[in-house]
């Protein structure tokens, strides 16, 4: 079968030489008993090997993953991890306990991010963001695998880690290796790891933002709503992160978040771009070019449906004020008169609102109505 397509529990149905390999003393005795005992148990049974001797399992997957490069084998142990994980994400925390500080827990599943078939990339980018995710923060106490400060080897730090990940994640973007998998994967994962200072800067040094810009696009089938949904809320995480506001600002992100907007019925789909308008409206020209898309009408129109999600109503009404806002400083009379006076007449968020013509209509007939004449004069002359 074609690796690329291969399942997990397909992979776990094979039987694995265990007893070969401690005769070539490729694992201890230990790692053999260990693995008896867990090797094709049911999940329950698994669940509470896990419960009552977890870091020993996982000082046994890494060192096989380590020190064994049977393609098989490899692929065999990061389908018991996923299925370990997938039971139980907290369980990633076991990669972190203060048994394996002398262990490189990190440096097989960033090694095998480049050297395995997809099988094997997909598995070991998946379970390295959930390994990164779950690492104690500094003010627990805590040294994270890898950074005893102790030990005179060479480990992997948590910034190779987040590097190597930011690094293969843009290559998927640019050239997946899987032809339907490779970009889900990298917008799944991206979207866990943005949280990260450290993956926010790499991945806008890298010019990754660009390459989101393409995947936002109004969605049909659930897969590809799911994949705009990760993809938005990429953006949502980036809007936090000035050199990557400068970037959105210049590309097209504005305009096909609007689009999305304004066509997804999804509530998690508008929510998280109604929250990333909400957080680029303050920024730069942002409000100005909002308006100017219309978005105002959108949002009023968003506000009327029945929507479940609080977040979401209460970010329509912070929205719709501020984008009143912009428009009342956008229709000022004085910038009116100084664009009529210069002769640039243009449909402007000012030419569309009629409270702005409601409110200045009678100042039109200042110095002898002078702004009515300058506004006849600019016409006459097909500006």
């Amino acid at each position: 079968m074609d690796h690329a397509e291969l399942t997990t529990e397909q992979v776990l149905k094979r039987d694995i030489p265990w007893e070969t390999y401690m005769t070539t003393k490729l694992i201890t005795g230990t790692c053999l008993q260990l693995l008896r005992r867990y090797d094709n148990r049911s999940e329950s049974y698994r669940a509470q090997l896990l419960d009552d001797d977890g870091p020993a399992y996982v000082r046994v997957f890494v060192s096989i993953l380590r020190d064994i490069f049977k393609e098989e084998t490899i692929e065999y142990v990061l389908a018991l991890i996923d299925e370990m994980l997938t039971g139980n994400p907290k369980r990633a925390r076991l990669f972190h306990d203060k048994s394996l500080a002398s262990e490189d827990t990190y440096e097989p599943f960033l090694r095998l991010l480049w050297k395995g078939n997809w099988f094997i990339q997909e598995k070991s980018c998946k379970i390295l963001a959930l390994i990164v995710s779950a690492r104690p923060k500094p003010q627990d106490g805590i040294v994270a695998n890898g950074e005893a400060s102790n030990s005179k080897q060479k480990f992997t730090t948590i910034n190779d880690v987040l590097k190597g990940l930011v690094e293969w994640l843009c290559a998927q973007l640019k050239k997946p290796s899987h032809p339907s998998r490779g970009v889900p994967t990298a917008i799944n994962c991206l979207a866990a790891l943005l949280k990260e200072p450290l993956v926010r800067s790499s991945f806008v040094q890298a010019d990754g933002v660009k390459l989101l810009i393409p995947l936002i696009s109004p969605a049909s089938t659930q897969q590809s709503i799911q994949l705009l949904y990760e993809t938005c809320l990429c953006v949502w995480l980036l809007s936090y992160y000035e050199p990557a506001i400068d970037y959105l600002a210049t590309s097209r992100a504005l305009a096909r978040l609007i689009d999305v907007v304004k066509s997804s019925t999804k509530e998690k789909v508008v929510r998280v771009v109604v929250l990333t308008l909400r957080n680029l409206l303050s920024k730069g020209t942002f409000g100005a070019q909002m308006v100017d898309l219309g978005l105002l009408q959108i949002v009023q129109s968003l506000k009327a449906q029945a929507w479940s999600d609080e977040d979401l109503l209460e970010a329509l009404n912070q929205l719709e004020e501020g984008l009143k806002d912009n428009i009342k400083k956008l229709s000022s009379f004085d910038k009116y008169k100084q664009e009529v006076l210069l002769g640039h007449l243009d449909w402007s968020p000012m030419h569309k609102d009629a409270i702005f013509w409601r409110e200045n209509i009678n100042n039109f007939e200042e110095n002898d109505f002078q702004p009515c004449f300058f506004v006849m004069w600019v016409l006459s002359y097909g500006y």
